[in-house]
C-alpha cells in the first residue's frame, strides 16, 4: 500500500495542478488486495474552487478498483509570522540506529527501504527514518510529497504489537494531514500502535522530515488470527 499511496498522490498532484495550492489532507479507502501486475490510475477533480480544491484519484485492476483516494488542496498564503506547533522535535536520521525490517516482513518494496530507528523500540511503539532510493514512475524524478507519501503507509510495520505470523492486522485505510509542504528524502515516523479487544486496532503516527514534524497519519485496524 505504501508506493501505491505515493502513486496516487502523484497523480493527484498533476491532475489539473495548481501552484497556489496545496494538498492539506489525503485519505486512502482499501478496497482490497493489490495485486502486483498491471493497474490503472486516473485523477480528476471532484469540487473546483478558486481557494478550495476536492480531487479524486482511484487505482484500479480490469474492472475492480483497489484504493480511491481524495484530497484537499487548499489556497497557500504567507503565515510564517503565525507558524508553530507543540510536536516534540525527534532526532535525525544520522543520529539513528540501521533497522532491518526483512526479519518481521518480505517482500520486494520492504527490501527497497532504507530504515533506522531512534532510541528504543517496544512492541506497539518506535521512532523510525525512512528512505527509498528508488522514483515511482521510470525515467521520472518523484516529487518531494509523493516521495513521503510513498513511506507513510510503513507506520503500521514499523512498531508491531504482534508478530504477523500470530496476528494479522492490515488497516483498511490511511490518513494523512499535513501543516505545511514535505522537503527532501527521509520520512520520520512517530509511532504508536493500539489494539482492542474486539477486533479493532489504530495506528497513529506523527510525521517528520529533516526540518521538522510535518503532519499526522492514521490507519484503521482489523484484527484477525493468522492462520
Amino acid at each position: 500500500m505504501a508506493p501505491v499511496s505515493g502513486l496516487l498522490v502523484d497523480a493527484l498532484e498533476t491532475c489539473s495542478p495548481r501552484a497556489d495550492l496545496l494538498m492539506s489532507r489525503v485519505a486512502f479507502d482499501i478496497f482490497g488486495m493489490i495485486p502486483a501486475g498491471e493497474v490503472t490510475v486516473a485523477a480528476r477533480v471532484v469540487r473546483p474552487g478558486r481557494t478550495i480544491e476536492l480531487l479524486e484519484a482511484e487505482m484500479t485492476a480490469g474492472s475492480r478498483t483497489l484504493v480511491r483516494a481524495t484530497a484537499w488542496r487548499l489556497a497557500t498564503s504567507d503565515t510564517s509570522a503565525f507558524a508553530g506547533n507543540d510536536l516534540d522535535a525527534i532526532p535525525g536520521p544520522e543520529d539513528a540506529r540501521p533497522l532491518d525490517l526483512t526479519g518481521t516482513w518480505r517482500g520486494g518494496f520492504i527490501r527497497s527501504v532504507e530504515a533506522r530507528v531512534v532510541g528504543q523500540a517496544v512492541p506497539g511503539s518506535s521512532t523510525v527514518w525512512l528512505r527509498t532510493r528508488f522514483d515511482l514512475v521510470e525515467d521520472r524524478p518523484t516529487s518531494p510529497i509523493a516521495r513521503i507519501f510513498s513511506l507513510i503507509d510503513t507506520a503500521n510495520g514499523v512498531a508491531t504489537r504482534a508478530h504477523p505470523d500470530d496476528l494479522l492486522f492490515s488497516n483498511t485505510d490511511l490518513t494523512v494531514h499535513l501543516f505545511r509542504r514535505p522537503t527532501g528524502s527521509w520520512l520520520g515516523l512517530r509511532t504508536e500502535v493500539s489494539f482492542g479487544p474486539d477486533g479493532l486496532g489504530l495506528t497513529a503516527a506523527v510525521l517528520y522530515d529533516v526540518i521538522g514534524p510535518l503532519g499526522r497519519s492514521a490507519q484503521t485496524l482489523t484484527l484477525r488470527a493468522a492462520r
